[in-house]
């Protein structure tokens, strides 16, 4: 499946909309279009998963260098939406605790 990533501006707030599956062919995709936004001083990034079903450890490896990167610009990063299974992904690895995780969907594909 195909990776899509819609970039939106909401009030001060830059939404990456991503749907389809973030995987080893996909990953780069994301990591292309969020760690621009990442590395700018003092960015506010939200990333919507609401629309991802799926995502394996390539995927979960741009969030990590996307949470380095926020970290060392002083922006400010966090993933929103994210489904049941993805969301056990970020639970397994224990990266929900350090990722700024808003509005996590832990029913349903688990």
């Amino acid at each position: 499946m195909n990776l899509s990533v819609n970039v939106q501006e909401e009030s001060n707030v830059t939404v990456l909309e991503v749907s389809g599956e973030i995987d080893a062919y996909t990953a780069p995709e994301l990591k292309e279009s969020l760690m621009p936004l990442i590395k700018e001083s003092d960015n506010e990034v939200e990333v919507d998963l609401e629309n991802v079903q799926y995502m394996d450890s390539t995927g979960l490896g741009v969030f990590v260098s996307a949470l380095k990167a926020s970290k060392e610009s002083g922006s400010h990063f966090s993933v929103k939406n994210v489904q049941g299974r993805v969301y056990r992904i970020f639970e397994i690895t224990g990266l929900d605790e350090i990722i700024d995780i808003k509005a996590a969907i832990r029913g349903g594909n688990e």
